[in-house]
This record gives C-alpha cells, structure tokens and sequence, in this order.
C-alpha cells in the first residue's frame, strides 16, 4: 500500500469479484494471512477496490488506500 507502506497479503491466494454484466473486476478480495492461522470457519480479508490499483508487476500489486477494509467470510 502506498498510503503506509502495509503489506496486505499474498496476491496468488486473492479473489475477484467480477461485474457480471460487462466482465470488468470490480474488487480484490485479499485473505489476510494472520487471521488463517487462527480461523474457525471464517477468514478474514481485505477488500481493495480495482480503483485503488496503482501499478501491477511480476510479483507484486501496488495499490493506494487511506483506509484498507477488512471484512469476514465464513469458508465453504
């Protein structure tokens, strides 16, 4: 993260979410490693809108968020 140089999380283990309709990537769903570690049933993850997005390369996404949003998700 640009913002305050935080390191979100591993980006192969990312989801999108994807506009049904026009195909476009609307968020990456980011799991947060700590709380995999500890998890009963439920992850945590950070939801990074595709607006956010400053630069992608080989092995890393550059994203610029003043607030990073941390949700939860119950594994299926």
């Amino acid at each position: 993260n640009l913002y305050d140089g935080s390191r979100l999380g591993i980006i192969g283990n990312t989801d999108l979410v994807i506009d049904e309709k026009d195909g476009k990537i609307i968020n990456l769903l980011i799991p947060n490693k700590k709380a995999q570690i500890f998890s009963l049933g439920e992850r945590s993850f950070c939801d990074v809108s595709w607006d956010a997005i400053r630069k992608i390369g080989p092995d890393i996404v550059i994203i610029e968020m003043q607030n990073v949003n941390t949700k939860k998700a119950w594994k299926l």
